[in-house]
């Protein structure tokens, strides 16, 4: 007698190609070894991996799960290692994603930083503004989720004392940023109020240059560099998820080192 129970068919595994960007993302964190399979997928998640947007629901289930993970052992006081001068690295490394010789830097003359969200004080800011905040010096050790680094020495306000100067709620959930080139990105709050988050104004000593953010990055030493957004124009504080750019585009959005 047959039985009346026929197993599921998997569609075709090359509707994987689709996902590629996801699937390596996974890869790296070690959430995926040995590649991944429909079955393998299915067996993870519970899901029916019948259709490109079930897989990609999927793949972006483990990525919360991971996320979770990571804030569920982040330890807001514990400091990230830190180097002596001689290391940091001038000018800093670029990443490869953009045509160095065709950025448009920021007009730093006209730029404000705007303010928005659960802010009590929303009046932008200048460049000549932050630079009367306390100013701290870190050397840090940046890692791109590509697999090269360096040394850098990066200076500015914390984060935490700027959030507090402009009465930002401190239980909110998110800090959010948008960016002059359109790649906008946000972190949990706990990492903005880490003492090694700053607002970085100054690369070694002398003003940002053009390239690496001028005249507002975010520089962490507790996450991955896509996490460090460039050329800030504007920070939220909220308690809806914000995503960005890379992340929406499946990397992991907690990005810990």
């Amino acid at each position: 007698m047959k039985s009346p129970f026929r197993p599921t068919k998997l569609p075709d595994p090359r509707i994987l190609d689709d996902h590629r960007p996801l699937i390596r993302s996974l890869e790296r964190r070690g959430l995926i070894r040995g590649g991944l399979s429909l079955g393998a997928l299915t067996m993870l998640t519970g899901c029916d991996v019948d259709s490109s947007a079930s897989i990609d629901k999927g793949l972006r289930l483990i990525s919360a799960w991971n996320d979770r993970v990571q804030g569920a052992l982040f330890d807001p006081t514990k400091l990230a290692p830190t180097y002596p001068a001689s290391m940091v690295l001038k000018p800093p490394k670029f990443n490869a994603y953009y045509d160095i010789t065709e950025l448009k830097p920021v007009d730093g003359q006209n730029w404000r930083l705007e303010l928005a969200g659960r802010i009590n004080d929303k009046r932008p800011w200048t460049a000549e503004r932050l630079a009367t905040l306390p100013q701290v010096d870190m050397i840090i050790r940046h890692i791109c989720v590509e697999g090269w680094d360096y040394i850098g020495e990066w200076s500015g306000p914390t984060l935490r004392s700027f959030l507090e100067r402009v009465g930002a709620d401190l239980k909110a959930k998110y800090v959010a940023f948008k960016t002059a080139d359109d790649y906008p990105s946000s972190i949990d709050m706990a990492t903005a109020l880490h003492p090694q988050t700053l607002l970085a104004t100054k690369y070694a000593g002398e003003t940002l240059a053009d390239p690496f953010g001028y005249p507002l990055r975010l520089r962490m030493a507790t996450k991955l560099g896509y996490k460090n957004p460039k050329w800030i124009t504007a920070i939220e504080v909220t308690n809806k998820y914000p995503g960005g750019y890379w992340e929406n585009l499946g990397e992991n959005w907690f990005g810990g080192i």
